[in-house]
């Protein structure tokens, strides 16, 4: 019953709670039926109705619930790597990070292969699922159509079938709920982007635009029907009708891995960009002549009524405090944690991998292997939050705000996601007076629970 507003179903009131409600934190009670937030008055002038059950939280803080909008994996899942059974990973991963007060996120492919995305190889040649071989010649016994979750094959002289897994099509968007977080989108994290700043990517498989460049974008990914959020090198050239065509789509596009200067940036805003990828991270630094991608947070430049958004990994790792303190006070209002998890997140040291690279962790860093150079992160997004507002001193509101309402503007979804207005979703995370997590409720039902988890 998501998103509806049946008069049967039970109403639930959290009492005893402080609601992060616009910017503030508010001593008021919260209303929830049929997975949605419910405004009380009219529940009692209007229905002659109270609450049929009631719920009391302690003196705990209610926010939006979190939603990380640049995760690779976890747990041993690689989300860039195909399997048999990438739904599978993808479930394990949403249902871990529920304990982190994650409630959405977009699980994020890092620059791959092309089969990763959505192509097959048939005698030695590639080709996707949907291309006119393919079905003249019956190859596909499983799958007529580009989407299917998994292909399998016969060679055209009748050998045995063999089977390929593609990644991409295998990660459609989903509510969240008891099963695990909900997922909004993927992030496609290159292969577009600039080989200098590459960073963990691997250079064999970067790509650049041609002449016709939105059809080399589908020729790599495929249907764009699960992609939320695609990162971009807004130097190559083509790029800005590749941002116009995705964002005609309702694709975000965001800009990172790059060495593009401020003019090549603001270009890049003026034609729909709207983030940015893990600022200060994979960019050329900021420089007093030319701040490059950083100084869109104070550029003039922008189209009227925008402002940018750009990810900021509070890890203590990736951006030194001082680091995040500036970026905050030139732009708080444009700032979304994202953790940019990778598999190894919840394992511990050793040898892991991220897509095509091997990844090594050694204490809270993770590198490519045998490198210096970081390869994302292992910090959970709960751990993001709670040392963002120590490292920047911001309020407890605008450390909350950064990991809720800002994602869910980017993504369009404010009046759904990332906030606990009446008719949102009824999405939200318990907190204590340290912003450790307590319970994690998606559609108003409780999801994960620490005392039930034994913390």
């Amino acid at each position: 019953m998501r998103g509806g507003r049946d008069a049967a179903a039970p109403v639930l009131r959290f009492t005893n709670c402080r609601l992060l409600r616009g910017p503030r934190l508010l001593r008021e009670d919260l209303w929830v039926r049929g997975g949605r937030i419910l405004d009380p008055e009219k529940l009692f002038f209007e229905e002659r109705r109270v609450a049929d059950e009631l719920r009391d939280c302690g003196g705990c803080i209610l926010a939006p619930g979190f939603i990380d909008v640049q995760i690779n994996g976890g747990f041993g899942v690689d989300f860039s790597q195909a399997a048999e059974n990438v739904g599978a990973g993808v479930a394990l991963v949403a249902r871990k990070i529920l304990s982190h007060g994650v409630t959405s996120f977009c699980p994020t492919l890092v620059t791959s292969p092309p089969e990763v995305y959505h192509k097959l190889s048939v005698c030695g040649a590639t080709l996707c699922v949907g291309h006119p071989y393919v079905a003249q010649h019956s190859l596909c016994t499983a799958a007529p159509h580009l989407g299917q979750l998994t292909t399998r094959v016969r060679r055209p002289w009748g050998i045995e079938p063999w089977t390929l897994h593609m990644v991409l099509p295998q990660i459609p968007v989903k509510s969240g709920g008891p099963h695990g977080a909900g997922v909004l989108g993927v992030h496609l994290e290159g292969p577009f982007i600039s080989r200098e700043k590459r960073g963990a990517h691997p250079e064999a498989h970067l790509r650049s635009f041609g002449t016709n460049a939105f059809r080399d974008v589908l020729a790599a990914y495929g249907p764009l029907d699960n992609v939320r959020i695609v990162t971009l090198a807004p130097e190559l050239g083509g790029s800005r009708e590749v941002i116009r065509e995705l964002t005609a789509r309702g694709i975000c596009v965001s800009l990172g891995h790059s060495v593009a200067d401020l003019r090549v940036a603001e270009a890049a805003v003026q034609s729909g960009a709207g983030f940015i990828t893990h600022l200060f991270n994979a960019m050329l630094p900021f420089h007093h002549r030319d701040p490059g991608i950083v100084g869109l947070l104070t550029s003039d430049q922008l189209p009227p009524g925008r402002h940018i958004f750009y990810g900021m990994i509070a890890d203590g790792i990736h951006t030194n405090p001082a680091a995040l303190r500036i970026a905050h006070r030139a732009h708080p209002r444009g700032l979304v944690l994202v953790t940019d998890a990778t598999p190894a997140l919840g394992l511990g040291n050793g040898r892991h991998t991220l897509g095509q690279q091997e990844v090594e962790v050694d204490g809270l860093t993770a590198y490519v292997a045998g490198t210096t150079t970081l390869c994302g992160s292992i910090t959970p997004m709960d751990v993001c939050v709670r040392h963002f507002l120590q490292a920047t001193g911001c309020s407890v509101e605008s450390a909350l705000e950064a990991a809720s309402l800002h994602p869910a503007q980017l993504l369009g979804l404010e009046k759904l996601k990332g906030t606990l207005d009446f008719g949102a979703d009824a999405d939200f995370v318990m907190l204590d007076d340290a912003l450790r997590v307590r319970a994690t409720y998606i559609a108003g039902e409780l999801v994960w629970q620490a005392e039930a988890a034994g913390q």
